[in-house]
């Protein structure tokens, strides 16, 4: 799979914003087989899910921006990922069979803001490689025109 090329045209496609988020999230979650993926907005103060791709919404569909795996992966400008959500205190439970996560920084090339996220999550222990974690990076990249369409 070629995430830059299939993400592009999505983008490039006719339709909403949350109807091109949506098809984000479920290319993600099927490029690997992947139980849940949401892509959300950071604003000033909250984080609030565009769309989703899974079995069910979010616990949090909105949440503050200090909160969560997501709050240290705003602050610090990178990726976290967790192999193990009930060992890490900063998880927020969204899914009570979630067993891993990782969250995925969108940040505008120009201004260097946090405008985005893309959330995966797992009922398998340790179930993000490095590979998987170098697509979805390329994947937030590739997407970030999805969040000048506000």
């Amino acid at each position: 799979m070629d995430p830059a090329r299939i993400i592009t045209a999505v983008l490039n496609h006719s339709g909403s914003r949350v109807e091109k988020a949506a098809k984000l999230a479920e290319m993600i979650r099927n490029s690997r087989g992947y139980r849940w993926v949401g892509v959300y907005d950071v604003g000033p103060e909250l984080v609030s899910i565009v769309a989703f791709s899974g079995p069910s919404a979010p616990e949090y569909p909105q949440f503050p921006i200090t909160k969560g795996l997501t709050g240290s992966a705003i602050r610090e400008k990178r990726t976290i990922a967790v192999g193990d959500v009930a060992s890490d205190s900063r998880y927020l439970t969204a899914f009570g069979s979630t067993l891993s996560e990782i969250i995925i920084p969108v940040i505008d090339e120009t201004s260097g803001a946090v405008v985005g996220t893309i959330d995966v999550e797992s009922e398998l222990k340790n179930a993000f490689s490095a590979e998987d974690q170098a697509m979805l990076e390329e994947c937030a990249r590739t997407a970030v025109p999805l969040w000048s369409q506000q």
